[in-house]
């Protein structure tokens, strides 16, 4: 779920920096990403955003380790399964770090986990791929989008988690392997294009809507996502959010050689 591309970094940078912090400085909220974790969590409230960030974090590179392993049966050549394998493995030592970070700041990851099993469960189900194909594209874009937004996340952490955050968001060569096969498709059967377009257009759907009920439902999350304004929840920013990561996309799928 969280290996990003290469390809979409330069979208992302507005996401990382100038897009996040702005609420922060129009809202007067001290802004957290100079400070390290130990002076950050004195705040109750920031310190629960995190766990959660954390735990769902933890989840998505678990259930991505599971998908990616899933899907190296339906690879066509041994090269490939055994690329797909060395990913799955790559998103495992993520989760790793993620349990090992949760349990190093005292708490249980399993528990911080179990609040977004449901949502990541349910977005795989709906999305499950049907054949080699349709399991790269979701690899590289829906992954990609779920990357986007804990980066937009990322910009409001303690630099300690948030160097964690974004090492564990890291490309873990799924991008370049993915755009390599599915041109290669495409341009052995144009027709191929169309049918893949469709579904990436679905996995964008379901992802944003993932993304939207894990704000929505994680009242300390969604708080720090918007810099922490009086209302909690200021849909103003949330809006400009979700516009930046469709931009993100429609990059992404331009390089997959696909029509948004």
């Amino acid at each position: 779920m969280t290996s990003s591309d290469k390809p979409g970094h330069a979208a992302d940078a507005p996401a990382e920096t100038t897009g996040a912090t702005g609420a922060n400085e129009t809202t007067g909220v001290a802004v957290v990403a100079d400070r390290d974790w130990a002076s950050a969590a004195a705040d109750p409230q920031y310190r629960a955003a995190v766990v959660d960030l954390l735990g769902a974090l933890a989840y998505g590179e678990l259930a991505a380790f599971e998908r990616l392993a899933e899907d190296a049966k339906l690879a066509p050549t041994l090269a490939d399964k055994a690329e797909l394998a060395k990913m799955a493995s790559a998103e495992f030592h993520h989760f790793e770090r993620l349990r090992d970070r949760l349990a190093e700041i005292g708490e249980e990851p399993t528990e911080a986990m179990e609040p977004f099993v449901a949502a990541y469960d349910g977005f795989h189900k709906q999305t499950d791929p049907s054949d080699w194909l349709e399991g790269l594209v979701k690899a590289y874009v829906g992954d990609s989008i779920a990357s986007d937004f804990y980066r937009e996340v990322a910009a409001r952490l303690d630099a300690d988690t948030r160097e964690l955050v974004l090492a564990v968001l890291d490309d873990t060569g799924h991008a370049g392997f993915a755009v390599e096969k599915v041109r290669a498709a495409i341009d052995a059967d144009p027709r191929v294009g169309g049918r893949l377009a469709l579904w990436a257009r679905r996995l964008m759907g379901e992802a944003l809507s993932q993304s939207q009920r894990v704000v929505a439902d994680r009242d300390a999350l969604s708080t720090m996502l918007v810099g922490g304004v009086a209302d909690g929840f200021d849909l103003a920013e949330v809006g400009r959010m979700f516009s930046r990561i469709t931009e993100a996309h429609t990059k992404r799928m331009a390089a997959l050689g696909l029509a948004a």
